[in-house]
């Protein structure tokens, strides 16, 4: 569930950062890294049955590989926090005044006179000095905090799902026409999600179409120049 907005007339993304990034990085590594595959192995043999076999094989080892990776690298953001909050519990609960201290520097740092510093650090620090020191000092908070499982799954449904489409159209189209087929259709999806990327984050719509774009076209091009160099040399 998203949080409210202060202003639902100019509403902020940023809470989105998390499940969004996990879903676009598994979409498009699931349509480059698949079509790529099938490019490489269409390349190199004439068989479309050697393509689709490495295009499923493709799907499946990427999505557990990518469901497997975001969560074993989220969890280890998320213990680094902990760790971060944990320490800072017990700085607050041994020398609280020196935490008080650190807090008002900070605030001062900021731009705030050393007296309103002084202030907002005692009143933050009465209401609940760790909430107050995780958000200003370490800098976390609900809406960037690791959810390793929601990344996870956000990562390989989206791999799934992207890499299907360069496979149903390897699958579809006949066999002298499966690195078109597939070039095509994957090039085509690559602007699509990079326009619901930046759609989604409010973001501007062409650099980010052109960043997936350009990304996938080069690694399309290098797997095939592979596909077709051992192609040459059976």
């Amino acid at each position: 569930m998203e949080p409210a907005s202060a202003h639902p007339d100019d509403p902020h993304y940023v809470h989105r950062t998390g499940w969004l990034r996990a879903a676009v990085l598994g979409a498009n590594d699931g349509i480059v890294s698949v079509a790529s595959l099938i490019l490489g192995v269409a390349a190199a043999t004439p068989d479309p049955q050697a393509s689709l076999v490495a295009g499923v094989a493709g799907l499946v080892a990427g999505a557990m590989s990518m469901a497997a990776g975001e969560y074993i690298s989220v969890s280890s953001q998320r213990d680094s926090e902990q760790a971060d909050i944990s320490r800072e519990k017990q700085a607050l609960a041994q020398t609280p005044e020196s935490e008080e201290a650190e807090l008002a520097a900070l605030y001062r740092g900021r731009g705030l006179s050393e007296q309103t510093a002084a202030l907002v650090a005692r009143e933050l620090s009465a209401l609940n000095p760790l909430a107050a020191h995780v958000r200003d000092e370490l800098g976390l908070s609900d809406a960037f905090a690791a959810r390793p499982l929601q990344a996870a799954i956000a990562s390989g449904l989206t791999f799934s799902a992207a890499a299907a489409i360069p496979l149903v159209a390897a699958y579809l189209a006949p066999g002298a026409a499966i690195i078109p087929a597939v070039l095509i259709v994957s090039l085509v999806t690559l602007a699509i999600l990079g326009a619901l990327g930046a759609k989604a984050g409010a973001a501007p719509l062409v650099p980010a179409t052109l960043r997936v774009l350009g990304w996938g076209i080069f690694a399309m091009a290098m797997t095939a120049g592979v596909g077709w160099l051992f192609g040459v040399s059976v």
